[in-house]
């Protein structure tokens, strides 16, 4: 069985919604591919499986992939107008809801929520999660150029480490995006080093041992998590600054922490294994973005010189152990 805990399906309504409230434009790039744009850039490149579900099935089918766990890719529903914001939030779970009704042995889903608007981002974490039996949330690393640990999100985060909430951090645009319009450096570096960002500032500020019920899921190996392993444990002995807040080693702290296996580079995948073992590596693929290659992440999954059961544990026993709301 192979549960793909990281791909993404746009709601029928979302794209709509974004163009016709002018915060985005869907347009072509030069070579005629769909995108959504911000201010001229490319933020997405529009694939058909984005918003087909009968495509989406059969190549599922084709490649083997039993569930997909879906979510809201980039922008995701983060806006300053709070109304537009609980409106994408909403409509996109209610949609992902009724999928997982009409197709329960096909389709799983992690919410998304309103934020930067605390209050009403942790009613709709509730209804998600409560309510409607979604399988976790979807957060991206920064919301509007904020970063999570960011003092004015700590009752979400207070609201989801009481209901033990899984929570996959999906990168965003970084700070200095516009420096990486050049050679599609936005995803192939921007985002990785977001949540690279991302997890330095969550671990150092002691937020990730404040809230230690969340499981969370670090996108794409986690970035450049494990490789800076070392770096981070050098850092946390030599400046006061990192050892001030957090009671554990950084190496302990991040081992608690899961790690999908979108990357594609079989060492890359060995650096990860070894850093935090194999009860921590779930299978993802970044489908169906352009550069979300599902037959190739399985591929460098089997790969890998490790036992089959433990690459069994990846396909799909890690991400059974830790969704919300599995029967």
């Amino acid at each position: 069985m192979k549960i793909d805990i990281h791909n993404h399906l746009y709601p029928p309504n979302y794209l709509n919604q974004l163009e016709s409230a002018r915060v985005f434009t869907i347009g072509v790039d030069s070579e005629g591919n769909k995108i959504i744009a911000d201010k001229g850039s490319r933020v997405v490149t529009l694939t058909e499986q984005m918003v087909d579900i009968n495509i989406r099935l059969r190549e599922m089918d084709r490649n083997g992939i039993n569930v997909q766990v879906l979510s809201l890719s980039i922008p995701n529903a983060y806006f300053n107008d709070v109304g537009l914001a609980r409106e994408l939030a909403i409509m996109s779970n209610d949609y992902y809801v009724q999928l997982r009704n009409r197709y329960p042995n096909r389709f799983w889903c992690l919410a998304s929520v309103p934020l930067p608007h605390t209050n009403h981002a942790i009613d709709e974490m509730e209804r998600a999660l409560i309510k409607l039996k979604m399988n976790g949330l979807v957060l991206g690393t920064n919301v509007l150029g904020e970063y999570l640990d960011a003092p004015k999100f700590s009752p979400f985060f207070e609201h989801a480490n009481k209901l033990g909430a899984t929570i996959l951090l999906h990168p965003m645009s970084p700070p200095g995006v516009e420096q990486m319009d050049d050679f599609g450096l936005a995803p192939l570096v921007g985002f990785v080093f977001d949540t690279t960002t991302t997890v330095a500032r969550m671990l150092f500020s002691g937020f990730l041992e404040r809230y230690s019920n969340i499981k969370f899921i670090l996108p794409h190996l986690g970035g450049a998590v494990p490789y800076l392993f070392g770096r981070w444990e050098i850092g946390w002995r030599a400046y006061p600054e990192c050892r001030s807040r957090i009671q554990s080693s950084p190496v302990e702290i991040l081992k608690r922490l899961y790690y999908d296996v979108v990357s594609l580079h079989g060492p890359a995948l060995m650096c990860a294994y070894n850093s935090v073992g194999i009860d921590k590596i779930l299978l993802g693929t970044d489908y169906p973005h352009v550069i979300g290659d599902v037959g190739k992440v399985i591929e460098s999954i089997e790969k890998l010189d490790i036992p089959a059961v433990e690459k069994e544990s990846i396909y799909s026993k890690n991400a059974i152990g830790i969704l919300n709301n599995i029967e």
